[in-house]
């Protein structure tokens, strides 16, 4: 039998059970479900051919066409259905809870699995996580200058019992030009918001979620609206880090990076920095004089974090004298607490 769920029922389900994807490849890899495995009904070549085939014949023949290709595989389908739910309990979905995730829900059904289908598909679960970002909940931003050690706090507010979401992780970027560098691939916007959504269905909405500041954009990444409207509007607590300990810690890091990435991440923000200073950067790469670089680059970045803070509506500032990050994190709660922020 097929048991039509909710969203909310079946994303329960799906932290015991796997989730079958019906969608094409190319679907999948723009955004999933984060638990989910691609289980195409067609692949992207195939569901081109019936979507042509249901705009220009309608209907029936497009059914026709999507039967013919589905038969051939349906054994093979079996097979890998019980390679991947060995005890015969599973959860599929498609883009909308139709003909794909249908047909395979049956298939699956008449082979004598239990068989859990997404009521409304991948969509329903896009307007749920949507549903996230629009929901009110008290947000602190943690903002500073580049070099002041933001990210590195995460894990250890974490640690001592804040909620945390380290948007960057996420987006599989730092944020500037030099923020792809040492990092993997980033993921679609689409996905970045399933993976965010995701983390921020796990957390108490009515306890306060640390983020680190942001612009609306990490990377190639756009931060969802209603959420980066609600970071401008929540309290700002500033890390103020010398610059002299900034550059410092910055040096050292790019001291093991590749030049001509380091080059190139130069050459990104040349019109902000001018033609001048773009050449010395260069030189001072070319030289191994990471700190002048660092320095150089930190001249664009402060003054735009310095734009940017001005336009937030409540700043509240935390000078510290040290990087080191479990003794920052600690003096973060106690400034949050005594400013009866949590």
């Amino acid at each position: 039998m097929v048991h039509p769920l909710t969203i909310q029922e079946f994303l329960a389900k799906a932290k015991q059970l796997p989730v079958l994807d019906a969608r094409a490849p190319k679907e999948y890899a723009i955004g999933r479900i984060p638990q989910a495995l691609s289980f195409p009904i067609f692949s992207d070549e195939e569901r081109a051919r019936v979507g042509t085939a249901y705009k220009q014949q309608g209907h029936d023949p497009a059914v026709l066409i999507g039967l013919d290709l589905f038969g051939p595989k349906m054994a093979g389908f079996v097979r890998e259905a019980e390679k991947l739910a060995p005890t015969k309990e599973l959860l599929v979905h498609c883009w909308r809870g139709g003909m794909r995730s249908g047909a395979m829900s049956w298939l699956l059904d008449f082979a004598g699995f239990q068989v859990y289908l997404l009521q409304g598909g991948y969509k329903a679960y896009r307007h749920y996580m949507h549903e996230q970002f629009e929901r009110v909940r008290p947000l602190l931003v943690i903002s500073g200058n580049t070099g002041s050690g933001k990210t590195d706090l995460l894990p250890y507010l974490q640690q001592h019992g804040q909620q945390v979401i380290d948007l960057e992780r996420l987006a599989s970027h730092k944020g500037s030009s030099f923020g792809s560098i040492g990092m993997a691939p980033q993921p679609s916007t689409e996905h970045f918001e399933n993976l965010l959504g995701m983390s921020m269905l796990e957390l108490d909405g009515q306890r306060p979620l640390w983020l680190e500041d942001e612009s609306i954009s990490i990377g190639k990444i756009q931060l969802p609206q209603p959420l980066f409207q609600r970071m401008q509007e929540s309290p700002t607590l500033v890390l103020e880090v010398p610059k002299a300990i900034r550059i410092q810690k910055l040096a050292e890091e790019y001291c093991r990076t590749d030049c001509a990435l380091l080059e190139a991440a130069i050459l990104r923000i040349k019109k902000r920095l001018g033609g001048l200073a773009t050449k010395e950067a260069l030189e001072a790469i070319q030289t191994g004089d990471m700190e002048r670089m660092v320095d150089i680059a930190l001249t664009y970045y402060d003054k735009a974090y310095t734009y940017e803070l001005a336009k937030k509506q409540t700043v509240l500032r935390l000078p510290l004298e040290t990087l080191d990050p479990e003794e920052n994190a600690l003096r973060l709660i106690e400034f949050a607490k005594q400013h009866k922020l949590i």
